[in-house]
């Protein structure tokens, strides 16, 4: 269940949101190699290359079995590279802004203005940063920097790709807002005349004083069409979050399944003394999956074969640079073969393939980690496992 990349799902043009979601994919500046003066904002890098992400370097270079990576990382090179970018400080006051990475691959390093954010060693996890105190002024320029080290190598059983390989955005919301993926929306009861419609919703206050907000939840058909809200009030203590749950009964429900991909989107709106502070859209299928001993996988009451198939990330000549259409038409090819299901193999996915299978009817096997303590790579996951399992 993701954020639709900004994208107000049944909204009118007179609707005005309160959460700003931009595309930050644009007008980074690269370079191979690594500085510390890169970390800087008022290093020079006018002589770096530029480009648009999603990115992948590794694709870009040349095949050899002497690479580092082996045969098994695709006999391309990896290394460390690092990204820049400008931009300009919107109206904070009152504001949070986040930057959120849906994967880098691997051990990141952001910067804004040379100060440390954070790290990741990560490559296939979503990410989500709260920059706003590292910010200049109103109007003024800032510079992020990213830094990218898959250098230890060998560190898969297969090709991981390098670099900001998957989108970015910029979020710009109130203080009081649901947080980073802060949605989960189950349909614990089905019967042929309804569905229950179960919400949880994980809302931030990080302002200095407790605040009382309503969160209204409206469940929009495939059209845009408002089907059922329903409200509930809430007391937020100040610096802490709080997760608000609310049952919706949706009378004649359209189920999601692999041959008809039925999806709604879940409309949440936190308002503060009756003002909408922020809005945060979820899609979701309605249905029912079950498992039987005797006769296997049940779905809507159905009793269905998974034909599935694993799926690694990346995109053959496109590398692992996330694309949608490519996602599509990858989706597409799989699906005349018969498949209805995927295994992400090994790892999270990008939210756009997940996306993607919402949208055409396809089951998913969302894996976490190829390896935990046990090596199966001389420099894989297994070096991070103890300290971040639990995070990521």
């Amino acid at each position: 269940l993701t954020l639709l990349d900004g994208i107000c799902v049944g909204c009118t043009t007179s609707d005005v949101t309160p959460r700003n979601v931009e595309d930050f994919n644009f007008d980074w500046s690269f370079t191979l190699g690594d500085k510390k003066a890169y970390s800087q904002a008022d290093y020079n890098d006018s002589d770096w290359r530029q480009l648009h992400l999603p990115h992948d370097w590794s694709i870009e270079g040349e095949f050899s079995r002497k690479n580092p990576a082996t045969v098994h990382g695709g006999a391309l090179p990896t290394g460390i590279g690092w990204y820049r970018k400008s931009f300009v400080t919107p109206n904070i006051k009152d504001k949070v802004i986040y930057i959120e990475f849906d994967g880098i691959f691997r051990n990141s390093t952001i910067y804004i203005n040379g100060e440390e954010v954070d790290r990741r060693p990560s490559g296939y996890n979503s990410m989500s940063y709260n920059i706003t105190r590292y910010l200049k002024p109103e109007g003024e320029t800032n510079i992020i920097a990213v830094r990218v080290d898959n250098s230890m190598q060998p560190a898969s059983r297969w090709y991981t790709g390098s670099g900001i390989y998957r989108n970015v955005r910029l979020v710009t919301t109130s203080e009081i807002h649901v947080d980073y993926s802060g949605t989960h929306i189950t349909t614990p009861s089905i019967t042929n005349n309804e569905a229950t419609v179960h919400t949880v919703v994980t809302i931030n206050n990080l302002t200095t004083e407790d605040k009382d907000i309503t969160l209204r939840n409206t469940i929009l058909n495939k059209r845009g069409k408002e089907e059922k809200y329903r409200e509930t009030s809430a007391t937020i203590k100040a610096g802490e979050s709080l997760d608000v749950e609310m049952d919706i009964v949706l009378e004649s429900p359209t189920l999601w399944d692999v041959t008809n991909p039925y999806l709604y989107t879940m409309r949440s709106i936190v308002m503060v003394e009756h003002k909408a502070v922020d809005e945060y859209n979820t899609r979701f299928g309605i249905r029912q999956m079950e498992f039987k001993a005797d006769t296997g996988f049940w779905l809507n009451g159905q009793n269905i074969k998974i034909k599935g198939v694993c799926l690694h990330h990346d995109l053959g000549a496109l590398g692992s640079a996330v694309h949608r259409r490519a996602i599509e038409r990858e989706i597409e090819i799989i699906k005349s073969m018969g498949v209805n299901a995927i295994r992400t193999a090994h790892n999270p996915p990008s939210p756009q393939l997940l996306d993607v299978c919402d949208e055409q009817g396809i089951l998913v096997i969302d894996e976490a980690f190829d390896t935990w303590q046990r090596a199966k790579a001389k420099h894989d996951y297994s070096r991070h496992f103890n300290d971040w399992w639990e995070q990521d």
